[in-house]
């Protein structure tokens, strides 16, 4: 008789699918043989990390025999100084889902209530069944969020709330006035966690800055992180901000050295940066005008979004489109593990990939 390890494995993870990344050029390259990939895929910023960056990565390097400041110390007060908060209500990550998981781990018991939207971020979800929640999925609206729905879907039993703002993978986002009407609804013995994973993006009037309103809101706990416009991704380095008291507790549960040596350098020279921040996001304003201008020439419609990607519906199921703008060396991100089987989400790229994605689709469409 061979052995079974799911027979032994934690009830919430038994019936789990792993988190499915977007396909990279490197993986393309093994099974295609292909070059020149465009790779838009993964929401990641095009554009290489600016020259102080690379200089702080290199600064780092004889240190790599050692291990990095468990605290982070300097990215913290880095942090701190530009957020106006205290470098005790910080936690930092390795990415921004690695404290939304540890947010879960110290706050959520088996079968205690998480609530989330439909099409929302998949790792909430998959946070939740891994720590067997009991996790309750909200209809979304206009493929945004329907607060209201989420509010009356909060009972005793309810200890998080995931909103995503803007949310990924429908770019859809919240307004402050309706953030707060919700935040003003829930019990503070809830823990409401927005994910602002791409809020350095948002150019919308009304789009609240969440660190702004923890004063207000002592059960409100805010990610964010240095993979998307910082262009970091690969180093991985995320944060969450919240009262001194809900770090604390989320602390208790984090691994020591969560953040490499190279990531903490990284990710303060990067803080710094604001012309490379404020260049990518004109890059990725005028980029997104430039793949809807093309989506409006071959028909095809798509979800407003205010991050750094766009939603598109094919007319059909996507993954034959997918799969032939893979045979064409582009790579999107097909999302029908979000329930959403007739869309491809495409990260805004460089000019010439944008370009390239858009006729890659449009002989995808033709091909039957």
């Amino acid at each position: 008789m061979s052995f079974d390890p799911a027979v032994i494995a934690v009830p919430g993870v038994r019936t789990l699918k792993a988190y499915q990344p977007g396909k990279s050029a490197e993986e393309l390259e093994r099974e295609l043989g292909l070059s020149g990939i465009i790779e838009l895929a993964s929401n990641e910023n095009p554009r290489n990390a600016g020259q102080s960056v690379w200089d702080a990565v290199t600064e780092s390097l004889p240190a790599l025999s050692r291990y990095p400041d468990g605290g982070g110390y300097k990215l913290k007060n880095a942090l701190a100084d530009q957020l106006n908060v205290s470098s005790n209500q910080i936690t930092l990550g390795n990415g921004s889902n690695d404290v939304l998981e540890l947010v879960a781990r110290a706050f959520v018991q088996p079968k205690q209530g998480v609530v989330v939207s439909e099409h929302s971020f998949a790792v909430y979800s998959l946070v939740a069944k891994s720590i067997g929640a009991e996790l309750r999925v909200v209809p979304a609206v206009d493929w945004g969020h329907d607060l209201d729905g989420m509010k009356n879907m909060v009972d005793p039993n309810t200890r998080i709330i995931f909103i995503a703002n803007p949310n990924n993978p429908t770019g859809t986002w919240v307004s402050e006035s309706s953030l707060t009407t919700f935040l003003d609804s829930i019990s503070e013995n809830v823990l409401v966690v927005v994910d602002e994973a791409y809020f350095e993006y948002v150019e919308e009037e009304l789009y609240p800055d969440g660190v702004g309103l923890l004063e207000r809101y002592p059960n409100l706990v805010v990610t964010r992180t240095f993979s998307k416009i910082h262009g970091l991704a690969g180093l991985r380095v995320g944060y969450s901000v919240s009262s001194s008291k809900i770090a604390e507790i989320i602390d208790r549960v984090r691994q020591p050295f969560n953040v490499n040596v190279v990531g903490y350098s990284a990710a303060i020279a990067a803080l710094r940066n604001e012309n490379f921040i404020l260049e990518s996001r004109t890059l990725n304003r005028n980029q997104m005008k430039r793949i809807c201008n093309g989506l409006n020439k071959i028909g095809l419609s798509w979800i407003p979004s205010v991050g750094n990607f766009v939603t598109v519906d094919v007319g059909r199921k996507a993954d034959s489109i997918f799969q032939h703008m893979l045979k064409n060396g582009v790579i999107v991100r097909p999302i029908e593990n979000y329930g959403m089987p007739n869309h491809i989400r495409v990260t805004v790229g460089l000019e010439e990939e944008n370009d390239g994605a858009l006729l890659a689709l449009h002989s995808a469409l033709l091909e039957r």
